[in-house]
């Protein structure tokens, strides 16, 4: 399967472990079989918009949230994409203070 497919996969993976969700708990929510939950994990299977509005109704996230930070470069994620999708896994405590400092690294590169 192609880049795209393997980096939409690991977005939902993503998403579905924030929620603290299973494959088959995904699945349920988003009337689909759990197998294909998990091909789409792995980016062994194309979505088509239905089912990715499916899973991400279940997720609760709309598609310009799902693509917001999704950027690429001849099928590469760009550094801030891979940024993003670290910080997106940490709890709202350790992302203030990731925050924190990357604005001082900010201030100091400005002087």
């Amino acid at each position: 399967m192609n880049d795209i497919s393997k980096i939409v996969g690991a977005r939902i993976r993503s998403y579905r472990l924030q929620q603290g969700l299973t494959q088959e708990e995904l699945a349920e929510l988003a009337s689909l079989h759990n197998t294909y939950i998990g091909q789409v994990e792995r980016g062994e299977k194309n979505l088509t918009i239905i089912s990715l509005e499916k899973i991400l109704s279940a997720l609760g996230i709309t598609f310009s949230d799902f693509f917001a930070y999704m950027q690429s470069s001849d099928n590469n994620i760009n550094t801030a994409s891979e940024c993003y999708e670290l910080i997106n896994k940490k709890s709202e405590e350790e992302q203030n203070i990731i925050k924190a400092i990357l604005l001082n690294i900010d201030h100091l590169m400005k002087k």
